[in-house]
């Protein structure tokens, strides 16, 4: 079980990794952007091209063509601060957070308030330097008080330090400010039962993965929030579903000691034996 990340525009998902799937939707989009920019010329309506498809191909699921548009038109002008982010954004959206990180960081010596970059850097760090990702997302939500995805991010970062309460207080700031996150209300669930309060995560849970459109992760998530709350039988019959005997042990197990040590399974090292993380 993994937290649920709010990513970048069309960057559905993280485990940070994606298979780009062009669908037939992404290249009208895209076309339309091409011929819409067809018209005109000159230097300005060349870096307004880049960018505009770069954002198309991040909306469309296309991350590599982002990055290409985004690389054209940073040869032209390393300083563009949009272009930087969107690179950021589409690094991130192919996995390559080493070099999404260092996106990010030329976007921020340009424009050193700028929150979308806090927000894109602090996902990079996040599995590897939490606290430091945490630094990041508090400054994006402190120029941003409203927004949705900055705040679920935090509480990710926080969980991760073992800090739950404040995570929890982070996820019910997502969800005030946009109330049909999915993501955030899986996510206070499952720091509310890492926290050993599984009764009350168990009834935030319970109708989202009971839906009869409920994905694999929603259905995984209902069955750590169990497991931690001793209801291992029910627990191992969801997992049964999807998942080998010994993965299902395995899950189990790490389910388990999350709720002895407060450590989130992502910290115990779950792997991908459990629901990846997917966007709100």
């Amino acid at each position: 079980m993994f937290f649920t990340i709010a990513t970048p525009d069309a960057v559905d998902g993280i485990s940070f990794v994606r298979l780009v799937v062009m669908t037939r939707w992404a290249f009208v989009v895209l076309a339309g952007v091409l011929s819409a920019c067809a018209v005109g010329g000159g230097k300005d309506h060349g870096e307004s091209r880049n960018l505009e498809v770069a954002r198309a191909a991040l909306r469309g699921g296309a991350p590599q063509i982002a990055l290409r548009a985004t690389t054209a038109r940073l040869a032209d002008d390393p300083t563009d601060v949009e272009a930087a982010l969107l690179q950021g954004d589409a690094l991130t959206a192919l996995g390559r957070l080493e070099q999404a990180e260092w996106s990010y960081r030329a976007a921020l010596r340009g424009r050193p308030g700028l929150a979308a970059a806090h927000l894109g850097l602090g996902r990079c760090l996040l599995a590897t330097h939490p606290a430091e990702a945490e630094r990041q997302f508090q400054f994006s939500v402190d120029r941003e008080p409203g927004n949705a995805a900055a705040w679920n991010d935090l509480g990710v970062a926080r969980d991760l330090l073992r800090r739950h309460d404040d995570a929890q207080m982070a996820y019910r700031r997502a969800l005030a400010a946009n109330p049909q996150m999915i993501g955030a209300q899986v996510n206070l669930a499952l720091s509310l039962a890492m926290s050993g309060e599984a009764g009350a995560a168990e009834r935030m849970v319970r109708p989202l993965a009971d839906e009869a459109a409920a994905s694999v992760k929603l259905r995984h998530d209902l069955a750590a929030v169990l497991a931690m709350g001793g209801q291992r039988d029910e627990a191992a019959r969801i997992l049964s579903s999807d998942l080998s005997p010994q993965q299902v042990a395995e899950a189990l197990s790490v389910y388990m000691a999350a709720r002895d040590t407060g450590l989130s399974p992502q910290s115990a090292g779950l792997g991908n034996v459990a629901p990846q993380i997917a966007a709100p």
